[in-house]
């Protein structure tokens, strides 16, 4: 039997040849639990706007490993003391960090277990293979919850300016071809320092963070905010909603094991157990979609409805507003269409709704971006920055929104 080596290389579109720093993450990275992340996409539905971003968690993970590689040797050579066992735990937080996502993401997260987040799954997998590792992720897990000694370990991890959001951005950008998402995560990793245990800019680096913030947000509102991607969302959120009702009715549905005991079993944070994370570890987007391909064709013509909607992509219209829906309006879009289809007002709900989205690209209150300034102290960075206006940045701008099915002409 020929042995593989445990030291490979990864070829990225983004940042070329990306090398496996140790046997550990080279072990983690071919556990099956990390590898389910192939078939998880990063973006949920937003392939059906943007043709390109079919990318995935797994394509994720290892970009922000290959961020994070960077970013010791920037801080290693400012003279900022990263043991090797910090390292380690460093490269092995990040690279864990979204393994607790399900199908599709964000899009799906409160749907099949609800009331918990990725990050608390995210934390179950690494204290369960923990477990399996011998002990080799305890560094990593006291970074990924903010308990270990080191602030700045976690600032790297998780943090208005985390390796994270420096991946994300690049790569979402790179594949939904959206250029104002394009960060340069080199230059930002090159100007990071440490004082005092915190995480800070240095003073040349301001306009990569400028630029950074700004992309940011432009980033939120035309691409994961796009009216489309997010109608397709609430879409499949409702076609889940609905398979549960007529589960719980006695009907029967087809779909995989693993998706259909978290449909028929409520399953929360209080008694999520290493059982429940083992089927959790069975669910990936092609459990969601083959599901949805075998439900287009039910008895129920609201699942089916939702289900071709979305196999088709003949989704609902949606309208986007500054201000609040008019209720008036709203009731009236609800009673036209409840005729049209010969639905209940509870079954038109799932065709005719209101929402609300909102974007912060900063918040001043949390972990702040700081700056060196030339006499060693630091500076939040929009108090620094000639560019960035404090109440444009910080501020969280609310949209408002209401979805129904396309006006017949």
């Amino acid at each position: 039997m020929i042995k593989s080596k445990k030291l490979e290389i990864f070829n990225d579109p983004i940042y070329g040849l990306i090398n496996i720093p140790n046997t550990l993450v080279f072990d983690l990275i071919q556990d099956s639990s990390f590898q389910r992340l192939r078939r998880i996409s990063q973006m949920g539905l937003s392939y059906l706007v943007y043709p390109g971003a079919h990318h995935t968690r797994f394509q994720h993970a290892i970009g922000c490993m290959y961020l994070m590689q960077h970013a010791v040797q920037v801080l290693r050579a400012k003279e900022v003391d990263i043991t090797d066992d910090e390292e380690v735990g460093l490269y092995c937080a990040i690279l864990l960090h979204d393994i607790g996502h399900g199908p599709f993401s964000h899009a799906m997260e409160h749907s099949i277990v609800e009331g918990v987040s990725h990050e608390h799954i995210s934390l179950l997998y690494m204290e369960s293979l923990n477990k399996k590792f011998n002990g080799s992720l305890t560094t990593a897990i006291e970074i990924f919850k903010g308990e270990y000694p080191k602030k700045f370990l976690n600032h790297l991890v998780s943090s208005q300016l985390d390796i994270d959001r420096l991946d994300y951005l690049k790569r979402d950008s790179f594949y939904t071809g959206v250029a104002e998402g394009n960060i340069n995560s080199d230059r930002l990793l090159s100007t990071l320092n440490v004082i005092g245990d915190e995480l800070v800019v240095e003073r040349k680096g301001i306009y990569s963070v400028e630029k950074f913030l700004m992309a940011r947000r432009f980033m939120y509102w035309q691409v994961y905010f796009h009216k489309t991607g997010l109608v397709a969302e609430e879409l499949l959120v409702n076609v889940l909603k609905r398979a549960k009702e007529l589960l719980a009715r006695g009907e029967e549905l087809n779909c995989s094991d693993a998706l259909l005991f978290f449909m028929k079993n409520k399953i929360s944070k209080s008694n999520f157990t290493e059982e429940h994370l083992a089927i959790f570890g069975q669910l990936d987007d092609v459990d969601i979609l083959s599901a949805i391909k075998q439900w287009q064709n039910s008895s129920d013509f609201v699942l089916s409805k939702l289900c071709s909607m979305l196999i088709n992509r003949e989704l609902l219209h949606i309208k986007i507003k500054n201000n609040p829906i008019d209720e008036e309006k709203f009731e009236r879009y609800k009673n036209h269409f409840m005729k049209e289809y010969n639905l209940s007002e509870y079954e038109i709900s799932y065709f005719v709704f209101t929402g609300v989205i909102q974007n912060q690209a900063y918040n001043q209150k949390k972990q702040n971006i700081n700056i060196i300034r030339e006499n060693g102290k630091t500076i939040d960075v929009v108090k620094a920055s000639e560019q960035l206006s404090s109440k444009t940045m910080s501020k969280i701008s609310t949209k408002y929104y209401m979805c129904y099915p396309k006006l017949k002409v």
